[in-house]
């Protein structure tokens, strides 16, 4: 592409660049590739990805004593954690809204757009270089009105111009920058810009100015490019339905299609799909375990254990990388190079809750301990560092921190790396077990891949990374397995307690209702799926081998939160988030659909009934709010608020699900529980919603992987039906539910009713009258409880006992 510098100095290149980004636009969009892959900034025009060393420039943030600010904007009236970091810029910020939007009309000049969220590396380098920067303030502050925003506060704002940014240029990130007209047009823009100009390429400081002369002296061409891409944006991403439904060879077909495609991208040297940096992208995994139980059914054993076995090769490399906190608990974003191991350091929740969940699957299918390990890790991690005394679960921990107390600067990952003399110091005669089995080093670790460190900011320090098989070392150092994983656990205890003293990272204490379902999903599930560990199984630190059933009091105390502190019981809606009170923002479809998962899967793990209650009742609010009845699919917002230019169905399942992928598979569900024509309701929206986007499904499946399922789950003849009866006070029936989700299957829904609960038996006349008279007949004892697997219409033998189930169901 021209250089920027020459595409805003001539009428001539500026015209041919908007002619030539429209019809890009117009065909990349009528392909429908529009997709976000990475958090890693990605330029539109010629700019470098990273200039300079981002520990460089951290150098010049302040230190982290408290000091009376120069300078202080409208975002110090926030609440949003992103806003108030940018509330003493010099940059007079305005936060998105009415008053910005008219002070830009007013001044006639356009708007200057950031968009960011808090624990965001690359957001806080362009901070640091040219939003503390007087001189950078001076040129936004004169000639442009700028605003911040949080995308966790606002998607439905981020999706608007990133989809711009990205058909237009093919790649996003975040920080997103980008130019609008006072009428909320996006101009151009890209993400991460450095100051000043490089290597012959526009910085930020030029980019304004050209920017500013493109307005007074080019405005109409700038202006009619803006216009016509979001009325096409509008176009490609609320498609229509052709048809009532998918063809039924799609149906079946798609996640064969996905898994294929996956397989071709599998790294067979150190698990994954693709190549660095390395995403654990958790929808892939899904899909091919989802895959591999189709082939297994269909008699092609060697097939499906191939799927298998690469999807546990890449969740073992997952959890031996340095992504995977060893000392800590839980995950980290991504890793920079292709062996997971030195890890872009933030954690988010949507992660910790969707790679929690696939851990517990791959538990299922192995019954090896090393994946119900690394799923409590997760969830004690989120337990003890991430939850609200309320119960609503955080959003996410930083990347950067200082290094010491009175440091100048913060540094990537300085909570979590170690030197080799601070491990000598701390663990003594155990240092050289642990830093052999860690591959610890005097002069640092971070030379497995020229993509670990390519700016040696880590040189001297080490990024924790097991290489080796833990029963050759246990040998190597003559001990039993037990007594080595003992010796690890003490050690990571002593570096956990060291490790509390260094400055922590900045938490990100917003609650996300579309998160919290995500990991409302992974605890509900955590209670009854670990129940099936050996009996007498011990972890070793960070796990902290409470009851599996705690879990699940986790879970309702979350959903509880969200039940009382942001939703409406009159009017049945959800916000958004919650910190120091209800976000402005409403609620999106992704709150819901998540939600409305988690909750389903809160009741199937032994929940009371007034969860899947509120399931249903939000289902029927998500179908009035989001739901396209003339043209199919969920729009991802309400349509309600005039500043968000677009209304999207989403599709693309990446770092999380989509909320449509989401929707359809709780459609399924939904329908498997309730009977009649609700359920046939349900049945009809799903087959809907997934017709609207049968050319994505044919032609791009691996960015739908969650859809595939979806899709093949709705081809499925009859899903399986587990329904138990009786007392859930009786000690058999916490032994028969655990059964009930001992064998992996997907196509399975678990429906328990205890026949002496007044409030359970008419719920099930009202909703489905079947198992009320299931109830009915299976009630004779309180003492017992009775398990029926039902598929086809009819319903197997019943069995009293939880070893007879779970050889029904491993059938």
């Amino acid at each position: 592409m021209k250089s920027l510098h020459l595409l805003l100095s001539s009428p001539i290149l500026l015209h041919r660049f908007a002619s030539r980004s429209i019809a890009t636009l117009s065909s990349s969009l009528h392909r429908r590739r529009i997709i976000v892959r990475t958090n890693r900034p990605s330029f539109p025009f010629p700019i470098l990805w990273k200039p300079v060393s981002s520990g460089k420039v951290l150098a010049m943030a302040s230190s982290s004593s408290a000091a009376s600010p120069k300078h202080t904007n409208r975002l110090a009236a926030e609440h949003s954690p992103y806003l108030l970091q940018h509330a003493h810029n010099p940059v007079d910020w305005y936060p998105w809204g009415e008053e910005a939007f008219e002070e830009a009309r007013k001044r006639d000049v356009p708007i200057f757009l950031s968009i960011g969220y808090s624990t965001c590396h690359w957001c806080h380098v362009m901070e640091v270089e040219s939003f503390e920067s007087e001189e950078v303030a001076k040129l936004l502050n004169d000639s442009f009105v700028s605003i911040k925003v949080d995308r966790e506060e606002r998607p439905d704002v981020d999706k608007v111009y990133m989809s711009f940014v990205q058909a237009l240029y093919g790649g996003g990130g975040w920080p997103l920058s980008v130019f609008l007209s006072p009428d909320l047009k996006p101009l151009m823009g890209g993400t991460y810009f450095p100051p000043s100009d490089n290597y012959g390429r526009p910085g930020f400081k030029t980019l304004l100015k050209k920017v500013k002369d493109a307005w007074d002296t080019k405005r109409d061409v700038l202006v009619k490019s803006g216009t016509y891409a979001i009325e096409e944006l509008s176009k490609a991403l609320s498609a229509n339905a052709g048809n009532d439904k998918l063809p039924d060879g799609l149906s079946r077909t798609a996640v064969t299609i996905c898994a294929k495609q996956l397989s071709r991208s599998y790294d067979s040297k150190y698990g994954g799909f693709g190549s660095a940096p390395k995403f654990p992208r958790p929808v892939e995994i899904q899909l091919m375990l989802y895959h591999s139980k189709k082939l297994k059914e269909a008699g092609k054993t060697s097939e499906a254990d191939e799927d298998q076995s690469m999807v546990l090769f890449s969740l073992q490399g997952m959890a031996n990388g340095g992504m995977h906190d060893h000392i800590g608990g839980g995950f980290h974003r991504y890793s920079v190079d292709e062996c997971w191991h030195v890890p872009h350091f933030e954690k988010m929740l949507y992660d910790q809750g969707q790679l929690a969940n696939v851990y517990l699957d791959g538990f299922i299918i192995t019954k090896d301990v090393m994946y119900s390990y690394v799923a409590r890790g997760v969830l004690d991690y989120l337990r003890r560092d991430m939850i609200a005394p309320e119960g609503g679960i955080y959003s996410a921990e930083d990347a950067d921190s200082f290094e010491f107390e009175g440091a100048k600067r913060k540094k990537e990952g300085a909570f979590y790396i170690w030197t080799n003399d601070e491990i000598d110091e701390v663990l003594g005669e155990n240092a050289d077990l642990f830093k052999e089995h860690y591959y610890v080093k005097k002069s640092g670790n971070c030379d497995l891949s020229s993509m670990s460190d390519p700016h040696n900011e880590f040189a001297g320090k080490n990024v924790l990374i097991e290489r080796n098989e833990l029963s050759a070392m246990a040998s190597k150092f003559s001990l039993s397995v037990e007594k080595y994983q003992e010796i690890l656990g003490e050690c990571r205890r002593k570096l956990f307690d060291v490790r509390l003293k260094r400055p922590k990272p900045h938490l990100d204490d917003k609650i996300i209702v579309s998160w919290n379902g995500l990991v409302i999903s992974a605890l509900a599930r955590a209670s009854k799926i670990l129940e099936a560990e050996p009996e007498g199984t011990k972890y070793c630190f960070p796990v902290v081998n409470n009851q599996p059933e705690e879990y699940i009091d986790v879970a309702e105390k979350a959903a509880l939160f969200i039940r009382t502190n942001l939703y409406d019981e009159q009017s049945h809606r959800l916000q958004h988030s919650y910190r120091k009170g209800p976000s402005k923002a409403p609620a999106f479809l992704d709150d819901y659909a998540f939600l409305i998962s988690g909750l389903l899967d809160l009741y199937e793990n032994g929940g009371g009934i007034n969860w899947l209650k509120w399931a249903i009742e939000l289902q029927e609010t998500q179908d009035e709010l989001y739901l396209d009845r003339e043209g199919g699919a969920y729009f991802n917002t309400e349509g309600q608020d005039p500043s968000v230019l677009l209304r999207v169905k989403e599709d693309h399942d990446g770092a999380e699900p989509s909320g449509n992928s989401v929707s359809a598979i709780n459609l399924v569900r939904l329908a498997s529980i309730v009977a009649g024509d609700k359920a046939n309701s349900y049945l009809t929206t799903a087959q809907r919603l997934l017709a609207v986007f049968e050319l994505r499904l044919k032609e791009m499946a691996v960015a739908v992987p969650l859809m595939c399922c979806a899709a093949d789950m709705i081809s499925v003849p009859s899903r399986k039906q587990v329904v138990l009866v009786g007392s859930k006070s009786s000690a058999e029936f916490n032994n028969m539910l655990t059964a009930a989700h001992s064998v992996y299957d997907p196509n399975k829904t678990v429906i328990h009713i205890d026949p002496w609960s007044s409030d359970e038996m008419e719920f099930w006349e009202e909703y489905n009258s079947n198992v009320a008279e299931m109830a009915k007949r299976n009630n004779r004892d309180s003492d017992k409880v009775v398990a029926l697997v039902c598929q086809h219409f009819t319903c197997s033998s019943p069995v009293f006992d939880s070893s007879s189930l779970t050889r029904l169901l491993s059938k």
